[in-house]
């Protein structure tokens, strides 16, 4: 058994339902796990895809599921007409839908998940999805296009799937997405009435799962209610905001729900938010840079939006056009810009986040945090704190310790 899993956790979710699934039970097989984020995304998968064919044996295929293989959750007809680089080699690759024919089931029948826990698990986290996609058709997005219409699942049936986690030893679980604030909306354009915090407050209540992260957050959903949650200690101190830019003119052409005002007034509460473990928060930012018309000075209001609030870590990319296979509609705009001139502002905006991001971390020695084991290997040890940065045996003092998988140890970072 072999698997490459890019990009989302979305993905890593639906990876541990693929591997354990009855249907690759008896092949035998390299799963993928694919994505379309950006051209240059796309791109990596034909090379990997082209490149891992040639090594499969008689009885071996290549397995493709996730954004690059599917529309509407259902496996692509189209694929080979879409991707003819690949249509030399359809008798070795399978194109699977979204999810094992059970899951889908499920997904449909009142959306409950399959309660079984997985005997593969890609990472020592639990990856919950309480939602699923997107309706909101923001321009320069194709996964909304592979998607489906957005759904979400009952509380109870969190609460009973986190309660199962723990009774299995598990001690983080990541609420994930793909619009996941959009929980217990009827459409992800209805962002004046946000409910993800009573989900919390029920969580909390609920159950006693130690770890609770939440993923990347579309900042219109926002509210006063949800900050305040964050101030407990199992929430963990951790914003990952899907941004996109600081200027409003570009996310008005980008179709988001707010403008640079707001972003800056939700980035100020973030950052005057006071916790009960008292953890700096960090914040990560999905950015977006050379979007059609952007001008300097567009740019530099999201440069300064990072520089301003210490955002500690940044997905920054070019705009992809999509032109190569599948389109967006940012890709009709006028004004694009080339990719020569799209890497000058992402190296600008990288090297301003290595500053902040290396000074964040010196603010943080000699502080106490708790982590949880990921991966152990020749007694080398790697964990993340509660506000993600990264510690091993090199920068973690043990104050108490336990080498088990899932076990949480307390220490402190160090120089």
């Amino acid at each position: 058994m072999q698997y490459k899993v890019f990009w989302c956790k979305v993905n890593k979710y639906y990876t541990d339902e693929w591997l354990n699934s009855e249907y690759l039970s008896d092949k035998n097989w390299l799963f993928i796990a694919s994505c379309v984020v950006t051209d240059k995304a796309k791109k990596k998968w034909v090379k990997f895809v082209l490149q891992e064919i040639w090594k499969l044996k008689n009885n071996e295929k290549i397995y493709i599921s996730w954004c690059w293989a599917f529309e509407r959750w259902k496996e692509l007809k189209s694929f080979f007409e879409i991707y003819p680089e690949l249509s030399a080699y359809e008798k070795k690759i399978e194109i699977l839908q979204e999810a094992p024919e059970a899951t889908i089931k499920q997904k449909i029948n009142n959306f409950k998940i399959n309660k079984n826990i997985p005997k593969l698990s890609l990472t020592t986290k639990k990856f919950l999805l309480i939602q699923w996609w997107c309706n909101s058709f923001c321009t320069f997005c194709l996964t909304v296009l592979k998607r489906w219409k957005h759904f979400y699942r009952s509380k109870e049936d969190i609460v009973d799937d986190i309660t199962e986690y723990e009774l299995t030893w598990w001690k983080e679980i990541v609420l994930t997405w793909v619009n996941l604030w959009a929980w217990w909306v009827n459409d992800t354009n209805d962002y004046k009435n946000p409910k993800l915090s009573e989900l919390l407050e029920y969580i909390l209540e609920k159950t006693e799962i130690r770890r609770i992260r939440i993923s990347s957050l579309w900042p219109e959903f926002i509210d006063d209610k949800l900050l305040k949650i964050f101030t407990n200690k199992r929430i963990y101190p951790h914003f990952h905001l899907s941004i996109q830019s600081g200027n409003s003119t570009i996310l008005k052409a980008m179709k988001r729900h707010y403008d640079g005002e707001y972003i800056r007034k939700i980035l100020e509460k973030i950052r005057k938010i006071k916790r009960e473990d008292w953890v700096y928060i960090s914040i990560w930012a999905d950015l977006i840079v050379w979007f059609p018309w952007e001008s300097e000075s567009d740019f530099l209001d999201t440069y300064n939006l990072v520089k301003d609030y210490n955002i500690t870590k940044i997905h920054t990319f070019p705009f992809s056009n999509h032109t190569y296979w599948e389109h967006v509609p940012a890709s009709f705009f006028p004004n694009q810009i080339s990719d020569l001139q799209k890497k000058e502002r992402l190296n600008r905006l990288i090297s301003l986040w290595d500053e902040i991001r290396n000074n964040f971390i010196k603010s943080q020695i000699w502080k106490t945090f708790e982590v949880l084991v990921e991966s152990v290997k020749n007694w080398q040890f790697n964990w993340w704190t509660e506000n993600y940065i990264e510690a091993t045996n090199n920068n973690f003092e043990i104050i108490s310790w336990n080498i088990k998988r899932n076990e949480i140890i307390v220490g402190k970072l160090v120089a």
